[in-house]
């Protein structure tokens, strides 16, 4: 799963890629320093394996991954090949979702491709180039849904979604705004619209901006943009991001501390991410490794243990399983069962986050 990064140039895209993956992706004080994407993998966040790795002392302990791409700044008119703009587009159709970095704070030493700080007309030049793509897409596949109906009425389906995302374009919103009826997703999964793919805000900010994050009127700009969207902004400042990510954890823990912060921003965007695309995650344990297993919400119980093994999944007999929470309450895997917490589950349960399972199957 693949989260892109995108923005205008120099609003702090390739500062937080640096953090986030710690890859040493180039930052430069100009313009269309990002060419081609840099790719990160990065583990996601989650408390729940420190605490089992303290239980069972295990060889290995494993988190889930998620992929962050650092895509080249986009500037107004690349929706008609300005910049770098059919690049930038056809990176951004490589993705499952978008974080948007918003710049938010004021330096005289960063320029400004627009020559000052205004989050609101920021977060509409890239998104009315989202728009504009989508638009020439939606136009042409409805031109040649209205040709396809002449010899085959079903088309007309495609033709009543095609005609409302058309709508809604023109008026200058995303096509995650429309209803489509599942009938309609058959026709239109391989339409690939970038305002149809989930979103998140992140408000790049001053240490300066830190202390009082929830008066600042730029932070609540984006914050505004984020819930019409019906997502999230999440506020941070790169620059310390990037700081705290070359520190242990014991002096990342004494500066957030300082700073006071609970987790750090970055921490935080990648559990949105996660949580962004539907992904949870459900967990084994043991005394070879510890592991989170990365599915998607509404996953069944033997299409989770294929992701161990197809073999685990061909051969499914049933799953046992304790909730992460119960376990821990308990104290032990012994302690769980005595008290009757360890579940069998059949085929047609519907795996849950933090769900730890050992699979039972027979090839």
């Amino acid at each position: 799963m693949k989260i892109g990064i995108v923005g205008l140039p120099n609003v702090g895209k390739s500062t937080m890629f640096n953090a986030i993956t710690k890859a040493g992706a180039e930052c430069a004080n100009y313009p269309f320093c990002t060419i081609e994407p840099n790719i990160g993998m990065v583990p996601v966040p989650d408390e729940r394996l420190d605490e089992l790795t303290k239980m069972y002392n295990p060889q290995k302990t494993t988190h889930a991954v998620i992929e962050f791409v650092d895509i080249a700044g986009l500037v107004k008119g690349a929706s008609k090949g300005e910049g770098l703009g059919n690049k930038f587009l056809s990176h951004i159709r490589e993705v499952d979702a978008i974080a948007e970095v918003v710049r938010c704070f004021e330096d005289s030493n960063i320029v400004h491709v627009d020559g000052n700080i205004n989050p609101l007309r920021d977060v509409e030049t890239i998104n009315l180039e989202l728009i504009f793509a989508d638009l020439e897409t939606v136009e042409k596949r409805l031109d040649k849904a209205n040709k396809m109906l002449k010899a085959d009425k079903k088309y007309q389906i495609e033709i009543n979604a095609l005609t409302r995302l058309k709508q809604a374009l023109e008026e200058g919103k995303s096509a995650r705004t429309v209803e489509i009826t599942d009938e309609e997703k058959e026709f239109l999964k391989d339409l690939f619209l970038l305002t149809n793919k989930p979103i998140i805000y992140i408000a790049n900010i001053s240490e300066e901006q830190l202390a009082n994050v929830n008066d600042d009127e730029n932070v609540k700009k984006v914050e505004e943009i984020a819930k019409q969207e019906n997502t999230k902004c999440i506020p941070l400042c790169a620059k310390i991001e990037e700081e705290l990510s070359t520190l242990d954890d014991a002096d990342k823990k004494e500066m957030l501390e300082a700073l006071g912060l609970k987790e750090s921003g970055l921490d935080r965007v990648i559990k949105e991410s996660y949580d962004l695309l539907g992904l949870m995650s459900f967990l084994t344990a043991g005394e070879p490794e510890v592991r989170a297993w990365t599915i998607k919400k509404g996953t069944k119980a033997p299409e989770a243990a294929g992701k161990i093994h197809s073999d685990i999944q061909r051969g499914f007999i049933k799953a046992e399983i304790v909730s992460y929470d119960d376990l821990m309450r308990e104290g032990s895997m012994v302690n769980a069962r005595e008290k009757g917490l360890v579940r069998q589950e059949g085929k047609e349960y519907i795996m849950q986050d933090g769900d730890i399972v050992l699979f039972k199957f027979n090839v």
